[in-house]
């Protein structure tokens, strides 16, 4: 008897986990299909590789996306997020900075902030630039898949987010690879969910 009993919870607790993680990878899914762009004080670009101060083809395709919206008038300032990695002469935020100013955006319109090894941190740089300069809302470009954690953690810094995700790039290009960051990104919010950190090296996630 009490082994039945034991077996009935543990079923329905492995059930509930399983709903759980599949309602956090739908909402991954849906809400990289969302674009919710509307005019705001800034275009908030999450950062991504640079190698020598050249924007990834990841971080390009971000980058190419806000520029987009800028010239759309969609905001006045583009703001470039990502510190660097030991050994690298330039930050994410520099190199982004760099490449949007060679695409003719004024360099008084791209503010770079370069700080930030994760998302989570990046977000928490972002939201004391944002008090400093007076900012209140924004639009947050980055890849699809990783549009709900990102905009998650910088509206918890209290933080206006619209979101215009990517539709190009490297994470996009097959199934197989949305399925891949999908889960990756399940993991990491369910993750920063439980803990309130951020694990993104830990999962593979860069």
């Amino acid at each position: 008897m009490v082994g039945r009993v034991v077996g009935r919870l543990v079923a329905g607790i492995l059930v509930g986990i399983l709903l759980a993680v599949g309602g956090v990878a739908f909402a991954v899914w849906k809400v990289a299909r969302d674009d919710t762009r509307q005019h705001a004080d800034t275009i908030v670009v999450l950062g991504s590789a640079q190698y020598n101060g050249t924007p990834s083809p990841n971080f390009k395709s971000r980058l190419t996306h806000a520029l987009s919206l800028y010239q759309d008038g969609l905001a006045d300032v583009i703001v470039t997020v990502g510190g660097n990695r030991s050994g690298d002469e330039y930050t994410e935020a520099g190199a982004g900075r760099n490449w949007l100013i060679k695409q003719g955006v004024p360099a008084d319109a791209v503010v770079a902030v370069p700080t930030g090894s994760n998302t989570l941190q990046s977000a928490v740089a972002l939201g004391k630039e944002f008090k400093q300069k007076g900012w209140t809302d924004t639009i947050v470009v980055t890849d699809p898949w990783h549009t709900l954690r990102a905009s998650e953690m910088i509206t918890a810094e209290g933080i206006t987010t619209y979101i215009s995700p990517t539709r190009s790039g490297p994470s996009v290009q097959t199934r197989s690879t949305e399925f891949q960051y999908i889960l990756r990104e399940t993991a990491a919010i369910l993750y920063y969910g439980l803990t309130g950190n951020s694990n993104e090296t830990g999962l593979g996630i860069g």
